[in-house]
Parts: structure tokens; C-alpha cells; sequence
């Protein structure tokens, strides 16, 4: 169960449009409308009469996600990288190609279906729920840190600050990414709303405010690093950048690096236009992103308040071999 209280900014909207926009977790507005119809949602106590029901400043909004219909998943024999375990939850370093939770055309060799056989049925939220323990993802092809909820206390309260995107509290996303050129600004903020893209189905572009789907998205960015190009007068070819979300929308960062006019390395969904820039390359690096084959994204810290300690904790993992070895040839290289 969620609970929404509407601010006077959405007075008068829709009510399915305002639980799309304001949801913790990416919800289309068609799925709330089936919600709205089946009974899932309240406004005040009461059903809406439909749909387009109006919202008023102060109104009490509750929504339930039903269970996942999707078998349970099974548990396999899957090597996992444990940076840390302990009885309320583990910490993950997930490997760039696996994908985090079962879903049509991937229902065998998710992270939960290692963790089921790792914790021996010990997760949180397992039952037919899709995603259980999981609180935060990673797309198949970013590696990276990730916390997973092991007991029922420590999923909703982690899912309590990951709702909160670290406004009240302690938790802290920080990504290192490889992009080509550099942005305008060695540190900056890119602010937009991202909603789904008008004519392809799987990503997410950058919308107007009043969008169906739009939700506002906040990511905080400093180069580290820039590798100049030698056959243009010094302009950058590809920077080393560290992004800070302050929010989690779906693939937030990718499109917000494209947006800003530096996609991703190898991002075959966000940079396709950007591909034929490997010709540029020094003969070392060009040679490491020819075999290149996910976006050089990497979830390289991720801090949180411990559920039952109350501690601020941090866990770092340093990039796999695939973006280490490409950045150490841009050093040496540029």
C-alpha cells in the first residue's frame, strides 16, 4: 500500500495521472487505470468513480499493488560477488549482462533467482511477488553495487528511503560513466521530467511537466576525468564521469547524459548515433571498444541507513575489467 497526500500544485488533476507522476516506482498510467478499475485505489477512504476522478489539494490518495501473477521464481546455483551479508540484508556487487528479477524472455538466471538459493528461501516478499527483497535496480548491462532486503522490517524500510531519494536521510547513489565528448560544465545538475518515449516502446525520453507519465528527474554530475581527442585540437573525445542521483527514474542516467549531448559508450538504445566515434580512438582503446558491448555505466557506491543499526553505511565497488581496461588505455593513450 502506497500513500499519497496531494499538494496544491495537483488540485484539480486526474487522479490517475497523479498517482503515475508520484509513484515510488515507475507505474504507466494505463496500469494505474486498471488499478483505479479493480479497486486498488482510494481517495479519501472512498473508490473513485472512475478513471478521470478529480483530485482536491489535501486528499488522502491509497494504492495497492496486487501480487505478481508470474510463477515464483526457482532457486539456481549462481555465484554472486557478496560485498556484505548479514541477517536484515546483503549487498551486492551485480556483474554487467545479469538481469536483476525474472520477466518475460528472462526467467532463469536473475539475480533473485540466485539469491532464492543463497538465502534458502529466507528473502523477504517471496510468494508471488516479482521482485522479492529487491528495492532498487540496475538495468541488465550496468554492473554494480545494490542492496537486497532479507527480512520484512529491513525491505520496507529500505523502500521507505529509497522512496525518499535521500532528501531526509543518508542514502547516496554514485555511478561512474564513460561518455563520449564532455558536458558543458565540469560539475552541474541536469533537472528534467522523463516519461515514456512517443514512439519506442522500451525507453524513456525527456517529456514536458504535464507528460501522462511524466515524473521529475534530478541527476547531480562532475567530471573526473577528460580524454582529449589529438585530432581536434585538444576538444574532449570521451570523460570519465561520476553521477549522483537524487532521483531513480528508469534509465535516468542514460537519458539524461544523451539529452545533455554525452550518451554512453557502447549505450545501444540512447547512443546509436554516436557509435561510428569509435573509428577516433587511439589504436589501444578502439581496439577494447570494438569487443565493447553494454553502456559503460557502473553503480560504483551505495549509501543507506542500516535497517536495525540506525548506522550510515557505505559499500564501493570498484568498475569490472571491461570499463577499468578501457579507461586505463584512455590515459595512457590521450
Amino acid at each position: 500500500m502506497e500513500v499519497l497526500i496531494v499538494p496544491h500544485s495537483d488540485d484539480g488533476k486526474r487522479v490517475d495521472k497523479f498517482i503515475s507522476a508520484n509513484a515510488s516506482d515507475d507505474i504507466s498510467r494505463a496500469r494505474v487505470q486498471a488499478l483505479v478499475r479493480k479497486g486498488h485505489v482510494t481517495i479519501n477512504g472512498t473508490l473513485p468513480r472512475g478513471t478521470s476522478t478529480r483530485i482536491a489539494a489535501g486528499d488522502v490518495v491509497r494504492f495497492a499493488m496486487p501480487p505478481a501473477e508470474e510463477a515464483v521464481p526457482l532457486p539456481e546455483n549462481i555465484a554472486l560477488n557478496i560485498l556484505h551479508e548479514d541477517d536484515d540484508l546483503i549487498i551486492i556487487n551485480k556483474p554487467s549482462g545479469m538481469v536483476v528479477h525474472p520477466a518475460p524472455g528472462n526467467w532463469s538466471g536473475t539475480l533473485v533467482n540466485a539469491l532464492l538459493h543463497h538465502c534458502h528461501g529466507t528473502l523477504s516478499g517471496i510468494g508471488g511477488v516479482k521482485r522479492p527483497g529487491i528495492v532498487h535496480r540496475l538495468d541488465k548491462d550496468t554492473s554494480g553495487v545494490m542492496v537486497v532486503a532479507k527480512s520484512y522490517r529491513a525491505h520496507l524500510d529500505l523502500q521507505e528511503q529509497f522512496a525518499d531519494h535521500g532528501r531526509t536521510g543518508p542514502l547516496e547513489r554514485s555511478y561512474w560513466a564513460l561518455c563520449w565528448g564532455a558536458p558543458p560544465r565540469m560539475k552541474g545538475s541536469i533537472e528534467t521530467f522523463l516519461g515514456r518515449h512517443p514512439t519506442k516502446r522500451l525507453q524513456r525520453a525527456v517529456v514536458e511537466e504535464d507528460g501522462a507519465d511524466a515524473k521529475h528527474a534530478i541527476t547531480h554530475y562532475q567530471v573526473l576525468q577528460r580524454f582529449e581527442d589529438p585530432k581536434a585540437n585538444g576538444d574532449a573525445l570521451v570523460s570519465l564521469v561520476e553521477c549522483r542521483l537524487e532521483t531513480g527514474r528508469t534509465h535516468q542516467i542514460r537519458v539524461h547524459l544523451t539529452h545533455m549531448g554525452n550518451p554512453l559508450l557502447g549505450d545501444q538504445e540512447y547512443g546509436k548515433q554516436f557509435a561510428n566515434r569509435g573509428v577516433r580512438l587511439p589504436e589501444g582503446a578502439a581496439k577494447l571498444f570494438e569487443s565493447f558491448k553494454r553502456q559503460a555505466l557502473h553503480a560504483r557506491t551505495l549509501g543507506f541507513r542500516h535497517p536495525t543499526t540506525g548506522e550510515t553505511v557505505s559499500f564501493s565497488a570498484e568498475p569490472p575489467s571491461d570499463i577499468s581496461n578501457l579507461i586505463a588505455a584512455l590515459k595512457s593513450e590521450t
